[in-house]
């Protein structure tokens, strides 16, 4: 009787009710479990019981197919058609028409049941299905759904072990074939079958011998496929190439069968058709991985420049630094195939929620510290620092209007020769003398250039005006510009200079581009009048070239520079005009990779010419008669080596930070020597980053000479086909911390100079250096007013030799009465600090912002030095900066992780700026706010990271009680208030977590242990926004600059909402206040700013920086694929920290 209503459902198929077949099934499931005689008639060869249950499932899925395999699946439905298949293959021999229908509904139901995989190799279903397959190799309608079960079952690793010892994979390579028009649909699951089986290393060491094959069957597909019907075909192809490559004998297999080359040729025919973008993309991925790994070009991977420590560190990487062995081959990669042999034993699938394992789920780790550290003798030395404590002002004169307070500038150290490179260093024609043998030859001397009478001009229109850099008739003059910008040498001491003094610049009639300009009328033309333009003194009131040299004399470096670069020298003038964030062209990266593995595949058009290498310490300049001549031999310059790969093709090898063999991102170097309109192309090719905002709009910077003496000195954002991606060059294990088998990534971008006999400067980000950081704090000092207290004292030396400043910022009281000297006393502390990493430069430009801000003369600085006293470390880093190092100081460590217990001898900034705060601790004054400036590289805009109990407990899943998470949210309101008025700040990039990770660092050390509840890192972008009204643009130095004094001005409301009545011009700073908010979010006639609330515009590839789907090609093989760059996307991914 239920049979009956069920074969009626089924022929009224189209008004069948899900419901009702449920129920009759549901009854039929009882006695199939209770009745043992119902059972056996129901499987007996002669009924037709199965067949209606069958058919039934398969009407049921046609019409309600999610919600009804989902029950199906619940009471226990899987298991029962399993043992229907062990059932059914006892007969002799089996039902085809039942095996057909069983296989067809377990191919529908196994995805929705977690555990298919182990419940068919249990009960032995997967064995039948097996034999099945070996006995029906010619019965294609069969052979479909078994396949289907096949790949339900496979993602269980011991499944596909145990298939590939019963010899499925080598099955599998009986059913594919070439180009056929016949059973594709077959042919596409076999594949799909054969992929999914080959993710487990074992099968994919057993298919190694059939990698000609595939490659043959693809090329044949390739060629006779002209009409592109069959794309998922010829993919299922390449993805089983992909996973037999995950393994190095797969990888050695594919270069012995020329795969380089076929898959390079057929994706280069694929290129013209959009649609066969899988197909380049997997080809690309695979020849990437399947690319010979590289040693780097290097005989070390350490920096080539040495500082010896007196201490070395107990353990950690310096200490293995030390105390390598001589002779040891740091470069090459150490690493094996390191496969682990495939568990054979079932692992029971677990859920795994997604976490962050870094977050702190310990409590008492996550709470003030109520006792310190120190006791307070230790700290009284640091008494000395805080003579704003304890001042009387009874000495000062408060009727005499210079009155004020500064330190007396530290004995200048001995002077050196420095040369200043004004531009190009071009050799002349004719020599006097030959060098000797291995010396490097040095131009000839010249008169200098009077930089002095250099005009600027300012972009009215956003473009500026090349007026002055086109070919004209004068080309006299050209010659005598080039060779009136030779580098001039600037001697400490000289027959007429006297003891220490600088040889000044001769007065005598320059050389100027405006003066070119004015001079290029020649036959038939005009004269063209020269313009007044202001002088660069207008535009950078902080910046004197003259008192930058004198800076450099008494910078120590570990190279011992001599050379100051033209851009620090000459200033940065920002440029008015707007600099987007760069949209991506489809398929940049593509084109790129494939130009890298020409280099294998047509080895006999590589150059391989060395032009610049720093560990020729003699002469690191080669000459190369038409190749492009690079230094960066000048303070935080940053390149070890210059290689010529093609005519107009560089790849760049960039140096370790001293006594580290590791961290390469900063880089600053000179290039000379270009030809106007030449596509050239620039690899960097040691970064060690996964992900980089070059892949999302970021450009480098370029500081073009010719540009400056044609009145717009200035750092632009420039390059065209940038991206980030993983290369063949190998790091070694010593360099990647123990792990083997890891790659460095390139930094690649390409550029056209516009003008003949330039001088172009590149860097990761806007340079700033320790000099312009001493001369702006001389440059500071003029500023200060009579109503200003500003003290500047040498916190500690550091290992370099070198100065750290320590700053005191407030006001002068009013005058010395006993209510006058309580106030200014007992104003709160605000400690800032910066530039603990070198390469985040944005952080002093941040920095000059704030300095310049509270050095102003405006009512709102004046508030605010009313308001506060300000101790700020403006360089807690400076070795690290005069060296080139990105993250380190000379002592090899990352200063930001060395807050919990500093040492003296290795780091004396960090060990002394945590006294202070230790010393304000112990006297009962710990900062109302501390806050340390740094610059991020893989997100935008600029944001906080704060620490908070509540917050970090509740991203874990530890259980407290409200007692123990009550906090004051305190900590929350300088953020929300620069959110408010910062146009490029982010609340919502904000984070208050406190991270393991993080526990060395200075705002949780400062947090936890000197208990300043708002203590923060800000995070400047260096690439741009992607909110507010500085949406889609690049940052420069303007809107960090910017940042730098809106934060001063979060101070000042800070201070109002804590204590409104005691904050003077209070009406005054409310409209202020109210005027910042408003221009956040108005339309603005300036032209420099970039105001428009559309939607940021998406690449049109999503970015993969790996040439792996995993991390490694030796990584676990189960992990789901990446699209490479190319593939289509409207998503902009940002990559988090």
């Amino acid at each position: 009787m239920l049979f009956g209503q069920l074969e009626k459902l089924n022929r009224e198929s189209m008004l069948v009710d899900p419901e009702i077949a449920r129920q009759i099934t549901a009854k039929v499931l009882h006695l199939i479990q209770t009745q043992e005689k119902t059972r056996k008639e129901i499987m007996s060869k002669g009924s037709s019981g199965m067949e209606v249950i069958l058919a039934t499932l398969e009407v049921i899925n046609a019409k309600n197919r999610a919600h009804m395999i989902g029950v199906f699946v619940s009471k226990g439905g899987t298991g029962i058609l399993l043992q229907l298949v062990i059932s059914a293959s006892k007969e002799s021999p089996p039902s085809e028409e039942v095996m057909l229908q069983l296989h067809s509904v377990l191919a529908k139901v196994g995805p929705k049941d977690r555990k298919f995989g182990v419940k068919a190799r249990l009960n032995g279903a997967l064995n039948v299905t097996v034999n099945l397959l070996k006995q029906n190799l010619q019965n294609h309608k069969l052979l479909l759904p078994c396949l289907l079960v096949l790949q339900v079952c496979l993602p269980s690793a011991v499944n596909a072990v145990s298939l590939g010892k019963n010899g499925v994979v080598e099955l599998m390579f009986k059913i594919i074939g070439p180009y056929s028009k016949k059973n594709t649909s077959l042919l596409k699951v076999s594949l799909d079958t054969l992929g999914a089986l080959l993710k487990s290393k074992t099968n994919a060491r057993r298919a190694v011998v059939h990698v000609p094959v595939l490659l043959y069957i693809y090329h044949d597909w390739h060629r006779n496929d002209t009409c592109h019907r069959h794309i998922l075909i010829r993919k299922g192809i390449l993805g089983c190439l992909k996973n037999i490559t995950n393994i190095k004998l797969g990888r050695k297999a594919f270069i012995d069968a020329d795969g380089m080359r076929i898959l390079y040729n057929t994706s280069t025919e694929c290129l013209p058709v959009r649609t066969l973008d899988p197909l380049i993309n997997t080809s690309s991925l695979i020849m990437r991985k399947c690319f010979p790994k590289n040693r780097l070009p290097l005989p070390t991977i350490k920096s080539v420049f040495h500082h010896q420590l007196l201490r070395v560190p107990a353990g950690g990487p310096v200490a293995q630094l030390y105390n390598q062995p001589l002779g040891v081959d740091d470069v090459v990669d150490e690493s094996d195939d390191n496969e682990d042999a495939e568990a054979e034993n079932e692992v029971e699938e677990k859920d795994h929620h997604a976490g962050n394992d870094d977050i702190e789920t310990d409590i008492n780790k996550l709470r003030p510290k109520e006792t310190h550290s120190r006791p307070f003798e230790e700290l009284k030395i640091y008494e000395r620092f805080f003579m704003e404590l304890s001042e009387d002002f009874q000495v000062l004169n408060f009727d005499n209007p210079k009155r004020g307070v500064t330190a007396t500038p530290a004995a200048p150290k001995s002077h050196r020769q420095i040369i200043v490179p004004t531009a190009q260093a071009l050799p002349l024609k004719n020599h006097t003398a030959a060098p000797l043998q291995g010396e490097c030859p040095h131009p000839a001397t010249v008169p200098p250039l009077d930089l002095d009478t250099i005009n600027i001009t300012k972009d009215q229109d956003g473009c500026g005006d090349h007026t002055h850099s086109r070919p004209h008739p004068g080309a006299g003059l050209e010659q005598e510009l080039v060779q009136g910008l030779e580098r001039v040498a600037l001697d400490g001491a000289g027959p007429q200079g006297g003891g220490g003094g600088v040889n000044k610049h001769n007065r005598q009639s320059p050389i100027l581009a405006a003066g070119v300009a004015a001079r290029l009328g020649g036959e038939g033309e005009e004269m063209l009048a020269e313009e007044w333009v202001p002088d660069t003194a207008l535009l950078l009131p902080l910046h004197d070239p003259d008192l930058y040299v004198e800076m450099v004399k008494s910078t120590c470096s570990v190279p011992q520079f001599s050379e100051v670069a033209y851009p620090d020298y000459f200033g940065h003038v920002a440029p008015t005009f707007r600099e987007h964030i760069l949209e991506r062209v489809y398929g940049v990266q593509r084109t790129k990779i494939f130009q890298d593995i020409e280099r294998l595949i047509h080895p006999n058009d590589i150059l391989d010419k060395v032009v610049y290498d720093l560990d020729i310490q003699s002469c690191p300049v080669i000459d190369g008669g038409e190749s492009l001549k690079f230094n960066s031999q000048f303070e935080s310059g940053n390149l070890r080596k210059a290689v010529q790969v093609r005519k107009f093709e560089y790849d760049l090898v960039l140096n370790s930070d001293i006594n580290s063999n590791h961290y390469h991102q900063w880089f600053y170097f000179e290039v000379s020597g270009m030809r106007v309109g030449a596509p050239y192309r620039f690899n960097i090719i040691n970064c060690e980053k996964s992900n980089s905002q070059f892949n999302y709009g970021m450009q480098v910077l370029m500081y073009s000479v010719q540009e400056a003496i044609s009145g717009r000195p200035r750092w632009v954002r420039t390059g065209t086909d940038i991206c980030y991606y993983k290369n063949h060059f190998s790091r070694s294990s010593i360099a990647a911390g123990g792990q083997k088998g890891k790659s460095y990534y390139t930094m690649t971008f390409s550029m056209t100079f516009n003008h003949k006999d330039d001088v172009c400067y590149f860097a990761y980000h806007y340079p700033y250096t320790y000099s312009t950081l001493k001369m702006h704090l001389q440059k500071l000092e003029a500023l200060r007013t009579p109503q200003t207290y500003l003290r500047e004292d040498v916190l500690c030396e550091t290992l370099g030799g070198n100065s750290c400043p320590l700053l005191t910022i407030t006001a002068m009281p009013e005058s010395t009465s006993n209510d006058q000297i309580c106030q200014f006393r007992n104003r709160p502390l605000v400690f800032l600090s910066s530039r603990v990493h070198p390469g985040e430069t944005n952080a002093s430009w941040v920095m000059k912002g704030t300095l310049e801000f509270l050095m102003g003369s405006s009512p709102l600085a004046q508030s605010l030095r009313e308001a506060y006293i300000f101790k700020i470390v403006p360089m807690l880093n400076p070795d690290g900066v005069v060296n080139g190092n990105h993250r380190c100081s000379l002592s090899g460590e990352d200063l930001n992780r060395q807050w919990q217990n500093p040492s003296p001898e290795l780091h004396p900034t960090i060990y002394h700026t945590k006294s202070l705060l230790q010393y304000l601790a112990a006297i009962q004054r710990a900062p109302l706010v501390f806050c340390d400036y740094h610059g991020h590289s893989r997100k935008k805009n600029v944001f906080m990271y704060g620490c908070s109990l509540k917050e970090t407990v509740w991203e874990t899943n530890i259980s407290a009680t409200s007692c123990e998470l009550h906090e004051d949210l305190g900590y929350r309101t300088l953020p929300k208030i620069l959110s408010q008025m910062a146009p490029a700040f982010s609340m919502a990039s904000c984070s208050f977590v406190v991270e393991r990770s993080k526990e060395a660092t200075a705002r949780v050390v400062v947090w936890r242990e000197i208990g300043v509840q708002r203590s923060y890192t800000m995070e400047s972008t260096l690439c741009g926004c992607d909110q507010g009204k500085y949406k889609g643009l690049q940052i420069g130095t303007r809107e960090l600059e910017e940042m730098g004094a809106q934060f001063c001005v979060a101070l000042l409301r800070l201070k109002r909402q804590t204590s409104p009545l005691k904050l003077r011009n209070h009406a005054h700073l409310l409209d202020v206040e109210s005027d910042l908010m408003e221009t956040r979010c108005k339309v603005s006639s300036n032209p420099s700013t970039y105001l428009l609330e559309d939607e940021e515009q998406s690449f049109m590839e999503e970015v993969d920086y790996s040439a792996e789907s995993g991390d490694e090609p030796d990584n676990d093989p189960n992990t789901a694929d990446n699209h490479l760059s190319d593939s289509e996307s409207n998503k902009h991914r940002d990559s988090l920290t």
